[in-house]
């Protein structure tokens, strides 16, 4: 989309933009350059802090020149909150669905249909991957996004154009009237990508909330909420695989028309105009032979893409032959899903047992008859809470449909209720604890029964095993097995407990040898130093992840000075809303937590925040980014020299970078920041020489 002087212009153009406000414009064109770099082409040149700082200076020119204001601004993505229903909307080309082909011979078959319907013996094909998500259709008018819809019924769908606005690959205007273009109607998917999918629920699970089931039903969910801001920090992609209606100014100049002739032409033309598209998946093909092998060879990769795809799908190139082609009411002749293996299997619901988290959470977790899915055996499966089981209506003795898609975790898809025969057994939730027998609780506006005895057996040996994890303390001798070995020894007690430990009796239990003592002994001195965000996180408050552990540890000097924030104060620290805030506060307004915490640092444990100011060395104002194994540092070790040193760490690749630090597999880091000429890359050695010099 963007030529190299153009890129060239717009860096040089953002690097001025701090010092020199700009002009409207300007900060509009920059913007969208750097949306483009992010979304798009997954390589931004400039941080997020860089980022929100030329938005918000947008903003404040906006809202002091209304009447400057354009629809395709930057700003303009974000909503106000729906308070009506969705509104039903006809599309240009009704949205049909696919014919599906399973084997090869499916393929032939259809090829022999097609060749035989416009009478020719040669067709050339494109493949590109089935995508599973929800799909979409975007309508833009005069080179402006006028509305998006979901595929509703087929004929008509619910105008989401709200929701559509806060993807960050969907471009708010683009050039069409370039290609001679008026009107035109483009189809695609909305996505989830496995990893932003595994954040997303991780983020879900540190509020003791139910995760999502599968990237497919996130990105489906998220196009019907009413709150846009809740849809945006979902981090959906789309990608534009189809036109499905153009509408021509036949007294306009454009360039390339041509492309219009062909699939494949059309997809690099929604790319140059800045859409994600598969034009680097796909693959124009000759022939129907060359087709499916392509489909196998793309079936046994399928899990190496950042996205979920269940098939490929297949059509024939020419526009002129698939106008020949026609459709059936049902679905267009000229194309075809070539389905993968499904990743379901049957199996029957044996029993549920319900199992307690370290914040009280009762989770029901289905065991199933052993069934081979996607590569992996699965017998657990979380039914997340009781809101699942009624809805889904399960029963003790049901043959139900599971389903694991790529990396995500395995779930019930339904019963197969025509099979039962009238065995089978009711699910009842407890009323009580299943540990420690305490009365269940269900707080208002959550669907998740608690215990809320802070003694729970389950409970502690929970926080224990949370406290020494690789992303808390990082005790690395530790782990889940030892915690509940020592605690059912009664070796183990609570966090305090910990360093405590007697040595002497764990060396008489199988497998622990001297040198295994040694291991466990020094990695928990070790955890004494850690950084206090660690501790904070560890700790297990309920709703604070690794970030507003960060959050906290760089807002006080010590982890006791927290004890004096109010929920207000609290709420002025970075995306800590009234919730978390809450939480936060009635943990340091706990005596058991004081004391505990108390006892930690009596111990030795590092309470002292990192509210410190920048220090003075030989590598200030200098930034600095570590990638790959370095050959003898630990990245930490590497990171803490650097700011001991009065140098900055950065997060991320961009023009702000002056040092990138790399070791062995670097990555996509080294690759990005070649393409910077103004960073400096350099070893570990030539690190330390700076240090050392």
């Amino acid at each position: 989309m963007y030529t190299k002087e153009q890129t060239k212009d717009l860096q040089a153009l953002t690097n001025r933009l701090p010092k020199n406000a700009g002009t409207i414009d300007e900060l509009r064109n920059v913007l969208r350059f750097h949306e483009y770099r992010y979304y798009i082409l997954n390589d931004p040149l400039v941080s997020d802090a860089e980022y929100d700082s030329l938005y918000k200076t947008l903003e404040k020119l906006e809202k002091e020149n209304p009447s400057l204001i354009t629809s395709d601004s930057p700003t303009q993505r974000v909503g106000n909150s729906l308070n009506k229903e969705f509104i039903t909307v006809p599309h240009l080309v009704p949205m049909l669905s696919l014919e599906n082909s399973y084997n090869s011979q499916d393929l032939i078959d259809w090829d022999k249909r097609i060749k035989g319907l416009v009478n020719t013996r040669h067709i050339i094909y494109s493949a590109e991957p089935k995508f599973d998500g929800a799909s979409i259709s975007l309508i833009y008018e005069n080179n402006m996004l006028k509305r998006g819809a979901t595929r509703g019924d087929g004929s008509a769908g619910d105008d989401i154009t709200v929701n559509i606005k806060q993807i960050g690959s969907v471009p708010l205007s683009a050039k069409f009237s370039d290609y001679g273009i008026e009107l035109i109607e483009i189809r695609g998917e909305v996505l989830m990508t496995k990893e932003n999918f595994r954040q997303y629920n991780k983020s879900l699970a540190e509020e003791g909330l139910a995760p999502l089931a599968n990237p497919r039903n996130a990105a489906a969910g998220s196009l019907r909420m009413k709150d846009p801001g809740a849809v945006r920090k979902r981090k959906l992609e789309a990608i534009l695989y189809h036109i499905s209606y153009i509408k021509l100014n036949e007294k306009s100049i454009s360039k390339n028309k041509s492309l219009l002739t062909t699939h494949a032409g059309s997809l690099q033309m929604l790319a140059e105009l800045g859409f994600k598209t598969p034009v680097n998946e796909k693959k124009v093909l000759p022939d129907i032979e060359q087709v499916i092998n392509f489909c196998k060879e793309f079936e046994t990769k399928r899990d190496e893409l950042p996205y979920e795809i269940d098939g490929m799908v297949i059509k024939v190139n020419e526009v002129e032959l698939q106008q020949q082609t026609g459709s059936t009411t049902h679905h267009p002749r000229w194309a075809i899903a070539y389905k993968f293996k499904a990743r379901q299997a049957t199996s029957i619901l044996r029993s549920v047992e319900f199992q307690v988290g370290r914040t009280g959470s009762i989770t029901p977790v289905a065991k199933i008859e052993p069934v081979h899915i996607g590569g992996v055996t699965v017998s657990s499966i979380s039914l997340f809470n009781a809101d699942v089981i009624e809805e889904k209506d399960l029963r003790i003795g049901d043959s139900v449909i599971v389903e694991r898609a790529g990396d995500v975790i395995p779930y019930i898809v339904k019963p197969l209720a025509e099979l039962r025969t009238g065995k089978e057994k009711k699910i009842i939730f407890p009323s009580n604890c299943p540990v420690c027998d305490d009365p269940l609780v269900k707080p208002e506006g959550e669907a998740v029964w608690r215990c809320v005895n802070i003694n729970c057996e389950a409970q502690v040996v929970e926080r224990i095993i949370h406290f020494v994890s690789k992303d808390a303390m990082d005790i690395k001798s530790m782990g889940e097995a030892n915690v509940r070995k020592f605690y059912s020894l009664g070796l183990l007690k609570n966090i305090p407990g910990i360093y405590s430990l007697n040595y002497e009796e764990i060396s008489s239990l199988e497998g622990f040898g001297q040198k295994s003592i040694d291991n466990l002994r020094n990695a928990i001195e070790s955890s004494k130093n850690q950084s206090l965000h660690r501790l904070i996180f560890g700790l297990g408050i309920r709703y604070v992840g690794e970030a507003t552990a960060k959050t906290l540890g760089k807002s006080v000097e010590n982890i006791f000075e927290l004890q004096h924030f109010s929920i207000e104060q609290l709420q002025q620290l970075k995306d800590i809303g009234s919730k978390v805030g809450e939480s936060i506060y009635e943990f340091f307004h706990n005596d058991d937590n004081i004391k505990m915490l108390t006892i930690l640092a009596a111990i030795g444990l590092n309470t002292k925040g990192d509210k410190v100011e920048d220090k003075i060395g030989k590598l200030s104002g200098q930034t600095f980014l570590f990638t790959g194994t370095l050959p003898t540092l630990k990245r930490n070790e590497a990171e803490k020299l650097a700011e001991d040193n009065g140098g900055k760490l950065l997060s991320s690749v961009s023009s702000n970078l002056d040092y990138l630090v790399t070791g062995d597999s670097a990555g996509s880091k080294l690759d990005k920041a070649k393409k910077i000429k103004s960073i400096k890359i350099i070893n570990e050695q030539e690190f330390l020489n700076m240090i050392q010099t």
